[in-house]
């Protein structure tokens, strides 16, 4: 399994379990990635920290429920794969779950969620879809 995937799961499984964060590996991927979840709301809120027992540097996400206390994050697909890359136009990025959910999409100008990429005319690579 790849970062982000593990990225994703432990963010998924965390809210499934109702806990308060989670944290996870550091990447810069996985930073740009996270970024774009905390911009459409799916997370409140996260922080870089250095993990003095192991010597590593970890994300610590701070999860986000309704007020119901659904989780927000709900699951997640990924779409392109290192075997296999999909790149889209602006205009052809599939819809995910009646437009309840976003794409994410590695632009030319960077991360962004396919709702900013579409404003901006870019297409690029589908790398995954969050509901």
């Amino acid at each position: 399994m790849d970062t982000l995937s593990n990225i994703l799961v432990s963010i998924q499984n965390a809210s499934m379990r109702f806990k308060e964060r989670v944290d996870v590996p550091y990447s810069k991927f996985g930073i740009s990635v996270i970024d774009v979840l905390r911009n459409e709301g799916f997370i409140s809120n996260y922080k870089i920290i250095d993990d003095e027992k192991n010597k590593k540097r970890v994300v610590r996400i701070t999860l986000k429920y309704a007020d119901d206390k659904t989780p927000v994050f709900g699951g997640f697909e990924r779409i392109s794969k290192s075997s296999k890359r999909i790149y889209r136009g602006y205009n052809d990025f599939p819809r995910v779950k009646n437009s309840l959910g976003i794409n994410i999409v590695s632009t030319s100008k960077g991360v962004m969620s396919s709702i900013s990429a579409k404003k901006e005319k870019l297409g690029g690579e589908v790398i995954c879809k969050v509901w």
